[in-house]
Order: C-alpha cells, then structure tokens, then sequence
C-alpha cells in the first residue's frame, strides 16, 4: 500500500523488545514517503520483516539510528550486506547519534569492511539538537535530541508536508525530550516498564502519559513493552493519565499520514486501542 497524494505510510517492523517474541520484533519502522524510503531504527528481524510486509527494502534511502543497543541497530550489518549483494549504485545516507561513523567502524572490524564500504556511497551523519539534516529532494527534514538512555541515545522527529513522525527510541522521562516532539502527528513512544518504573533510562505508562500530555500528538503509538507488562496492559495504564488516542501495535500495523492526519491502515493487524 504506497501513501496516497502527499502522504506518508508507516508500517511497524519491530514493536518488541530485545525478547523472542512470534508477533512483535525487535525496534523497526519503515516509512514510505513520495519520493524514498526511511528505516527508523533496524533491529533484529528487520531485513527478513521488509521482506515479509512487502516493502521495498532495496529502495530504502535513509536509515536513522537512536543507538546502539542490538535491538535498535543489529540488523544493519545484514541490510547493508544485502543492499550490496542486490546490486545497488545509488547512496545510502545513514543518520545517527554524535560518533555515528566511529561506530560503524567497529560494526566494520567485526563484520567485514562492506560496511564502510558496500560497493555504492555511504553519506554518514550525526544527529543533534544543533544539527539535523535535511533532504529537499525527498522533501523531509530529520532532527534528534539527546535522551537519557546511554551516553549516545537519541529520540527523533521526522517532518514532511505530510506531518510529522516522533520517535522516543529508548530514554527515561525527559521534559526536554517531551518539548522537542511536541506537535507530533504520529509519535512512537516505549514503554518498556510497569509502574512503579525500576529504573530511570526507560518509560513507564506514568512516564508516556506525562509525555503525551506535552507533546500531544494525534495519535500515539506504544512499542518496546516487556514482560510481565502486555501492549494492551499499556494501552489500559496510559489512557488512565493521558486523554489522546493511544493503540500499541504488532508487527505489521500500517498508518496513513497525510495533511488530513493519521489513520490505521486496513492491515493493522492486532491493535489494541484506547
């Protein structure tokens, strides 16, 4: 399902966890835009799940990372080796945090030099709040902020004509990190622990409800929920703070942007709404 007029699809890749789990693998979204393709993160699972929801994954132009833990980024080694193995000549730009080309040089040291260097252009950039990046061919523009995760982690925004997309990646609670995806049409956000939070580099429902109520997006999209917390545990504990329409979705779940809004694609699949 290509988006329609100035529009954008989102299809949801990976909404888990670093767990097997046979619904929901690890961090990935793919975003398909008028002109290009853009991977939001590109955990295990990914490359065999583009394949899986029919994506064009060889005409992927952009892959934005949030960091380096293997469920945000293990997969990029295996998508670069295809992109490779398929022939492709055109560039790849890859965004993502402060360091980003240093870290691909040790994904290089341990894999294979394909990595740095997989036979057509890689455009290698850093993301930070003082400096984004911007596409006018695929009319798009990328920003991050620093989220308080790992030294490097980043949430991201990605706005079109179509809107904007928000992406907490992995972070604890942050105002800053609220402030920056405020204005959101579709905004991804963890929520990786039950209240009361066990720790503070991760978002409860607590924690997703105080975002949401900052940023208000039109609609808000839960991922990368543990055990014993269920998707729909979550979508239950958020909308108990937070009054904006919220659904946790598994793999496969598809959303229309377009300057109308967002909405659920007939492919959901297994949604829980609020």
């Amino acid at each position: 399902m290509p988006p329609t007029g100035s529009g954008a699809l989102l299809t949801v890749l990976g909404a888990g966890t670093l767990l097997p789990d046979a619904h929901r693998h690890s961090a990935s979204f793919h975003l398909q835009l008028e002109r290009g393709g853009l991977l939001l993160d590109c955990g295990t699972g990914t490359l065999h799940g583009l394949a899986r929801r029919g994506l064009p994954w060889r005409d992927i132009d952009v892959i934005a990372i949030s960091h380096y833990h293997s469920d945000h980024v293990g997969d990029l080694p295996a998508l670069l080796a295809a992109l490779k193995f398929s022939g492709r000549t055109r560039p790849l730009t890859l965004l993502g945090p402060a360091g980003f080309r240093g870290f691909l040089g040790r994904l290089a040291d341990a894999f294979g030099s394909y990595v740095l260097d997989p036979g057509f252009p890689l455009r290698v950039t850093g993301i930070t709040e003082a400096k984004g990046w911007v596409d006018a061919e695929m009319e798009i523009g990328v920003g991050g902020i620093s989220t308080p995760h790992t030294e490097e982690s980043i949430a991201l925004k990605i706005d079109g004509a179509w809107g904007r997309v928000g992406y907490t990646g992995d972070t604890g609670p942050s105002a800053d990190v609220a402030a920056f995806l405020t204005g959101c049409t579709l905004l991804i956000a963890e929520c990786a622990l039950a209240d009361p939070p066990e720790m503070n580099t991760h978002l409860s429902p607590e924690g997703v409800g105080a975002l949401a109520r900052v940023a208000r997006p039109e609609l808000l999209v839960l991922s990368h929920v543990y055990p014993p917390q269920t998707p729909q545990d979550a979508v239950s504990s958020v909308s108990a703070v937070y009054d904006g329409k919220t659904v946790a979705a598994a793999d496969g779940a598809r959303f229309q942007l377009s300057l109308r809004g967002v909405a659920v694609a007939p492919s959901a699949g297994d949604l829980y709404t609020s």
